[in-house]
Parts: C-alpha cells; structure tokens; sequence
C-alpha cells in the first residue's frame, strides 16, 4: 500500500487531499505515516513528531485509528486471496502473491496487477503499487520503484541488468551497518557486490550473509511464497460511503458478501458450520453476532439467509450503519464434511433445492473465472430489494 496510514485517512478524509498530512500521537511520539505531500519536506515514518513539524509545520496531524486500519489491511488481504491461494502476508500493508496458477483464469500479471489496484481502489479509496517479477525480492524492489500508485514489471531475462544499476543498500537484508561494512571493502552498488568474488563479501559481512548477499545481486532467491498458516475463517466486510438508515440496502450488501464468501469457500474446496454478523453504528459501536448451520454449506444463499436473520434482529438504536460484514468459520474440506440433506431437499430435488442453488453458484463462479468478479452478481446487492424475497435474482453484466 502507498503511505497506508495515511492513505486510509485520506479516504475518511477526501478534503485532506493534496495537503501534506502525518499519521501521529502527541509532539512527543514518532511519525506513524505520512502523505507524499508530507515527504517532499523530508518528513518520514519513525520520525520524531516534534522533528516532522519543524520541516512541516503546515502539516494536518491526524491521530492513528489503528482499528481501521486493522478493517482495510484485512479487506486488501481478502482481495488479495480473491486471485491466489498463494498469498504470504509480511506486515499490515504488504503481501506476496504467486499468480503462476492464476494466469490462464486472470491473464498476465500485467493484467492482473492493474485488476488488484483497481479493486483496492474502488473498495477502500487508497493506492497501492504492484512490482512484478520471477523471485520475491525483485519484486519487492519493483513495487518500491512503483510508488506511489504504479506497476513496474522487470522480466527474469532483464533481472541482472535491473539490480546491477541499484546501490547496494537497495537489497533485501542490507541495512546501514551491512551497508557500511561492504563500503569499507569498496563494494557501493549492486553491480560492484556481483562482480566480486563470494570469498570477499564473506570476509566484509561474514559467510552465510555474504554467500546470500552475492545471489542476490546476481537474481539468485529459490524463496517460494509461503501462506504460512491453516485458514480458520473467511469473510468481507465494507464501509459504507455514508452511513446508511435504510436496512434493505445494509441486506443488500450483506447479500453481495455472503456471496463473496461462498465463492472463496468454492474456490478453496471448504464448507462453513458458522456464520457472523458484524454492524458498526455511525457511534462506531460494533455488534457481533453468530449463527451455527444445521449443515455445513458452501452456498451464498444459505450464508445470506443467516446473516439477514441476524441483522434482523440487531438494535441499532435508530442510528445508521457505518460498517457491515460477513464471516464463515468452523471451516473444513467439503470431501470429509458431513452434510445431512433437509426435508425439502429430500421432498422436492427441483428448482428450490439447496443442491439446485449451489449448481446455480458454480455456473456463476465459471462466469466470473472467464469475464472477472463482477460480470455477474446477485441483482437485490446492486440495487435495494423492494420486497423481502425469498428467491435471489442476479444480474449479468453486458459481456460483448
């Protein structure tokens, strides 16, 4: 993400744009983040506050919200796993993504890269840079050389030549005092580390660090990404442009989520026994709730059916709802769940069956491999049901 703190405040705050804004506590605490408008004074993260106002001292000082910024980290990484499994987080803002498996369904990672932004952008209101490349840490320093707001490709015939014209410091792990150390031994660039020999970088920074040091210069990182961990739970959440009184629109979304979460449970070959609820009022008060399945489900309608009945019955207090969101949990593989089939299921195999709806899901989930996320979509989530329907209708996007 580009300058994430502060990009999030910006997106609460559009009036703040073009205006040098820090992410900070009190004239005592450090810089948490900062506009680029912020930068160009030479105000960066970690900064003493009192040091950042006096380069700044017309910068906006907003207080850091950090469970918003919690709200938006997961919503990126939840599109982030829209494209690929293969998604290994490494902080709040950052992640690696192996698209390899994910090229015949999205296209080039080009393409796919200006998808992810795009979604980002018109989910959340912030920016992010994608660098693309054959080994991790070239693509972190592509994404680097991206910002703000860009895409930067180094294809793995062009990856030596990319790093050889970069400082030294510019590689992953290289920090002042590794950096100083290879200064001393004449090395100040990329190119000058790979034309040495691994016996002299060893003695400048010691050998397991020299030894990686000297493959990195040269393109060398065998890292795959690595997920890390056992998913335990799928879910979206949105925040509405403004607060929203009328509860057809909140189901509505709620209808839009659930369904984003069935197709992440497709995608993944897992049902759900658990569904949650999560309302935030204008207060910012946030309400909770849960519902056990009598079957675990990988369906949108079955997750959205619970999730209505829920919000049903959630007191608002007459307030508007800022935030709604959607969560499956008790998650395990569809091939070991134990699924009992309902009355009506047994009585009536027809249009009305849960069997039937998943089917109808499937065909869907084929559309939207082939034409994107949002050819096609539940109708009542793009505009507010005028009555409460039992069935769910969808719209298809023009696909000519």
């Amino acid at each position: 993400m580009d300058a994430f703190f502060a990009s999030v405040e910006l997106a609460r705050r559009p009036q703040l744009r073009g205006l040098p804004v820090i992410v900070g506590g009190a004239a005592r605490g450090v810089v948490l983040a900062a506009t680029y408008e912020a930068r160009a004074y030479g105000v960066h993260s970690a900064m003493p506050m009192a040091a950042a106002m006096r380069l700044c001292p017309q910068a906006v000082v907003v207080p850091p919200d950090h469970s918003a910024y919690h709200e938006v980290s997961v919503g990126v990484m939840e599109v982030l796993s829209d494209v690929t499994a293969l998604v290994e987080q490494v902080s709040v803002d950052e992640a690696f993504l192996d698209v390899a498996g994910a090229r015949r369904r999205l296209g080039p990672p080009t393409q796919i890269a200006e998808a992810i932004r795009r979604v980002v952008r018109e989910r959340y209101g912030i920016t992010c840079s994608v660098g693309i490349a054959s080994t991790k840490f070239v693509a972190k320093i592509a994404s680097g050389h991206a910002k703000p707001d860009g895409v930067l490709l180094v294809p793995k015939a062009a990856t030596v030549d990319f790093l050889r014209a970069l400082p030294v410091g510019a590689l992953w792990g290289v920090g002042e005092r590794t950096e100083a150390a290879l200064g001393r031994w004449g090395i100040t660039t990329v190119a000058e580390l790979a034309d040495c020999d691994v016996a002299t970088v060893q003695r400048a920074v010691g050998k397991v660090a020299g030894a990686h040091l000297h493959d990195l210069a040269w393109g060398r990182d065998p890292r795959p990404v690595s997920p890390g961990r056992e998913e335990k739970s799928i879910g979206a959440e949105e925040t509405f442009v403004t607060d929203e009184h009328d509860l057809g629109v909140v189901q509505a979304k709620a209808l839009e989520l659930a369904d984003r979460c069935a197709r992440r449970l497709r995608q993944r070959s897992l049902v759900a026994r658990t569904v949650t609820i999560k309302v935030r009022t204008s207060d910012f008060r946030t309400l909770t709730r849960s519902r056990t399945l009598g079957t675990p489900t990988d369906v949108g309608r079955e997750i959205y059916l619970a999730a209505r009945a829920m919000l049903a019955g959630v007191d608002l207090r007459g307030l508007p709802v800022r935030l709604v969101g959607v969560r499956v949990e008790t998650l395990s593989p569809v091939t070991v769940a134990v699924r009992q089939p309902t009355f009506a299921e047994v009585v009536d195999e027809g249009a009305g069956s849960d069997e039937a709806h998943r089917e109808a899901e499937r065909a869907m989930d084929q559309v939207r491999d082939k034409f994107g996320a949002r050819a096609i979509r539940p109708a009542t989530a793009i505009s507010t049901p005028t009555s409460d329907r039992s069935t769910t209708t969808f719209q298809v996007a023009d696909l000519s």
